[in-house]
């Protein structure tokens, strides 16, 4: 399947948001919330580390600050756009939201909730869903992690 190139486009800018958390020492994961015509309304980096919250994903994080600027908990018509397919917690709080599509550079085959581990995005038995448009960009975004993790364990080996 070709990705359009707005979609590339806009997972550069999420894999920019990416590229920024690990000065606080948290994973480089990056997401937006865009409405339909491509305009940004929210956007995320992992802050997990630097705040000591175990919710502050980069795909909540951007699901925030979305509903803030619309001043509304729904994105109906909106995408998430995030560099590393979502968790179970991400992925349920796009639904909640309401987001029509979530894209994604880098699958999770660990944790991954967007058809790796879990499909929830997708399950039929829930009464919500989204469209899911996965591997946009997967190595660009898949080398940050490789990265982080390969750095990570070096320094506990020492």
């Amino acid at each position: 399947m070709r990705v359009p190139v707005e979609l590339e486009a806009l997972m550069r800018i999420a894999l920019d948001e990416a590229l920024a958390a690990p000065r606080t020492g948290d994973m480089p994961i990056g997401a937006l919330v865009v409405d339909a015509t491509g305009r940004i309304l929210g956007r995320g980096r992992n802050r997990r580390e630097q705040t000591h919250d175990p919710t502050a994903h980069a795909e909540i994080l951007a699901i925030r600050e979305a509903c803030a600027a619309l001043e509304s908990s729904r994105l109906d018509g909106c995408t998430l756009v995030t560099t590393l397919e979502p968790c179970v917690m991400c992925a349920g709080a796009a639904l909640t939201a309401r987001v029509d599509r979530v894209v994604f550079g880098a699958w999770d085959d660990k944790a991954g909730a967007a058809g790796s581990r879990y499909d929830l995005l997708r399950d039929r038995r829930l009464p919500l869903s989204a469209e899911v448009i996965g591997g946009v960009l997967e190595e660009h975004c898949a080398a940050p992690l490789r990265e982080f993790f390969r750095a990570n364990d070096a320094a506990t080996e020492n």
